[in-house]
């Protein structure tokens, strides 16, 4: 190195010319650019020395300016062109006399920089740049128009996001969606997503905080969710759309039904009435009383028969096999087939000619089964009723329906009967909540003589379901419970009467268990039982009818024990995230709920009942709102009795964080004045473990909350 030689070397990336001015130590050289600017380096990291010199400061603008007057990458293609038929490589000198007929040093750095910045034509060996092969070329191309493809999108994706953030009404492009799900799966997932990295990537080019809370805020801002979207379900993966080729086949199969390959027993002469909730849509079961010549009343329960529109392993049943459970939300259903279907020629409606799967069944004076008979039927209901409707009915004692009045006193038989077997009763208070235009309503769902008849028709349609597939040596699913360990019966007696004593029998239930042997139900007090009652919104329901109805004609049965096998446990295992859906969208808009609750009125005050003690040394415990039958955990501040009324106000709720705190309510008297005052709260809450601990406590209810909905159907 020599005193006012011009070199290029690397600054920050780019390619930078200066003078050498001195040696710095024994191999550094300072260098000085066209700014004035010194740069201390190693003689290694000169990438291109200028021929000539030596050189002045004062030349380097011109020097430069003259230089970048040449270097035009348009220029490579020609002296390619010429390079690959002449079978020769190029240096920066060469390509000048090549390019330019001139060898000065402007021209010659000109040419380094078209050779050195050159990613298609040229590739350096040594000091020397070999011209690519045609096909190198080609591909090299087709990869920098994806490259920039690829950047278009990105920054098309960035573009969009800016304008609808800054409240721009842009409708995004298909290209959109991957960078989208990105952040959908970081919101979900968290820490846990496989794209964290890139989720994080995104955010921060949008000028967000690169948290999972932040991204779920980023899509509810972007449009691309609500604010109350829907985190359970999407985790879960249930599936809240019919893919085009399923919605397409019900079409076909409403215009041009399959063979119907059973012999239908003619059950249109019977009064048939259907009992549900008024928002019902899936009618899939229907009472009915036959009285017989010798005087006897024969009860009749139908069940929907699905089976008719549909084969095994269709695309209809692989479908609702991959759902395997209507899902019951606030903001509106989920269902396992099609709604066209489910609630039309699936369902019974009043008024038309409908297929079913009729159980007709003698019982004992004392509610034991006596006979039953099985037949694929075709029935005409003649009433669609709500619960209220027959509670009303029955209240009344209507002449004219002598029959619902026999099946709601066989119904009383029946209970009596299993209470005797030891079935174990339990009256919880439960909720529906519901949410239509964003508005919620909690409505307690009053036990009933009405719901309680359902209930027990089901449940016995259950259990001869299940003797029907026992006596025949049937691979049905059956569902079983082992012996709860209850308290003894002088410590049950020492609790109050109602919620307090069933929460305490609630807590030592077992969880139930599905197979293919017949065991007993404890809590129903059945030897064997099968559900077989909701063929349309649940698969193992329908694959018991799909059984039956088989081996009633005399056909070989559309399942294996193994193959049964395999679906009672895929169905178990979807009917759980099913179940677990539920449960949070439930508990999210209960939280949802008291939040606005206490929004709008601050320091409002709920009456609830302190049932039981979830850890009483750390003074948790179970409270039920009376007005509303929620049931929610809260920490107390003094020692409450089990079984006392109190009133609580809300002191913290968000619903996304599935977390909510209560403090009590005291009345104080003074004189004739009657004061709410709410008790202090934590001054040190400690959130975070109060939540691990909610969530632990209300994984205990998993089980009878299982049991509840079973029992109830």
């Amino acid at each position: 190195m020599e005193k006012g030689r011009l070199v290029e070397f690397k600054h920050k990336g780019e390619p930078h010319l200066a003078l050498a001015d001195r040696p710095e130590g024994k191999k550094n050289w300072v260098l000085v650019d066209q700014q004035g600017q010194s740069y201390t380096i190693h003689p290694r990291q000169i990438i291109y020395e200028v021929p000539g010199g030596p050189y002045e400061q004062s030349e380097l603008t011109g020097f430069i300016s003259e230089a970048e007057g040449y270097i035009d990458p348009d220029n490579l293609e020609i002296a390619w062109e010429l390079l690959t038929e002449l079978e020769e490589s190029a240096t920066p000198t060469s390509l000048a006399q090549l390019l330019f007929s001139d060898q000065s040093p402007p021209l010659c750095y000109a040419a380094h920089r078209l050779l050195s910045e050159d990613k298609l034509y040229f590739k350096q060996k040594g000091d020397h740049y070999e011209p690519r092969p045609q096909s190198q070329i080609e591909e090299l191309q087709l990869k920098n128009e994806r490259e920039s493809a690829r950047q278009e999108e990105k920054e098309g994706f960035f573009n969009r996001a800016k304008e609808i953030l800054s409240g721009e009404k842009i409708d995004w492009e298909k290209s959109d969606r991957p960078r989208l799900e990105i952040i959908e799966r970081y919101a979900l997932q968290g820490d846990e997503s496989s794209q964290k990295a890139a989720a994080q990537e995104i955010l921060a080019a949008l000028e967000q905080d690169k948290s999972p809370e932040a991204a779920f805020k980023l899509l509810v801002n972007l449009s691309i969710w609500d604010e109350h979207e829907n985190l359970a379900l999407r985790r879960r993966q249930i599936p809240t759309q019919f893919p085009k080729e399923v919605e397409a086949t019900v079409e076909q199969v409403i215009e041009n039904p399959p063979v119907d390959e059973s012999d239908r027993t003619d059950l249109t002469h019977l009064k048939v009435y259907t009992v549900d909730d008024e928002s019902t849509r899936e009618i899939d079961d229907g009472l009915s009383c036959e009285t017989l010549a010798n005087g006897r009343q024969k009860l009749w329960i139908h069940i929907a028969d699905p089976t008719r529109w549909l084969v095994p392993d269709d695309i209809l049943d692989t479908e609702a096999r991959r759902r395997c459970t209507t899902v019951y939300l606030p903001t509106g259903t989920i269902p396992m087939f099609p709604f066209a279907l489910a609630a039309g020629p699936m369902s019974l409606v009043q008024g038309k000619t409908c297929c079913a799967l009729s159980f007709g069944i003698l019982l004992t004076e004392d509610g034991e089964v006596e006979e039953y008979s099985i037949q694929p039927s075709t029935i005409k209901p003649t009433y669609r009723l709500t619960y209220e409707d027959v509670d009303e009915m029955l209240e009344l004692g209507i002449e004219a329906e002598q029959e619902l009045m026999a099946i709601a006193a066989q119904a009383k038989q029946r209970l009596s009967w299993r209470k005797a077997q030891g079935a174990i009763t339990i009256q919880l208070p439960e909720s529906s909540i519901k949410v239509d235009s964003d508005a919620i309503t909690i409505e307690m769902i009053e036990a009933s003589a009405a719901r309680d008849m359902v209930a027990e028709m089901m449940i016995l349609t259950g259990e001869v379901a299940a003797r029907y597939g026992e006596a025949n040596q049937l691979p049905l699913p059956y569902r079983g419970q082992p012996q709860p360990e209850l308290p003894p019966e002088e410590e049950l007696m020492q609790l109050e009467a109602g919620w307090v004593r069933d929460s305490a029998i609630r807590r030592c239930m077992t969880r139930s268990e599905m197979g293919l042997t017949p065991v007993r139900h404890a809590t129903l007090g059945l030897d064997r039982y099968s559900q077989a009652t909701s063929p349309i919104r649940r698969y193992t329901d329908l694959i018991s009818h799909f059984q039956i109805k088989a081996h009633l004609r005399g056909a070989d049965l559309p399942f294996s024990e193994s193959e049964m096998s395999e679906m009672i446990m895929s169905a178990g295992s979807a009917a759980y995230d099913g179940v677990q859906v539920e449960r949070q969208t439930k508990k999210y808009w209960a939280i949802e709920y008291l939040r606005r609750a206490e929004a709008a009125n601050p320091g409002q005050s709920w009456d609830v009942q302190m049932v039981r003690w979830l850890r009483e040394h750390e003074k948790l415990g179970l409270i039920i709102f009376e007005d509303l039958g929620l049931e929610m955990v809260m920490r107390f501040d003094r020692n409450v009795a089990v079984g006392e009324r109190l009133q609580v106000s809300v002191s913290y709720a968000d619903p996304r964080e599935e977390m909510i705190r209560f403090r009590e309510v005291l009345t104080v008297v003074e004189g004739d004045a009657v004061e709410a005052t709410a008790e202090p709260e934590d001054t040190e809450p400690e959130v975070l473990e109060e939540r691990e601990q909610v969530e632990e406590t209300l994984l205990e209810e998993e089980s009878i909350e299982e049991e509840r909905e079973q029992v109830a159907e």
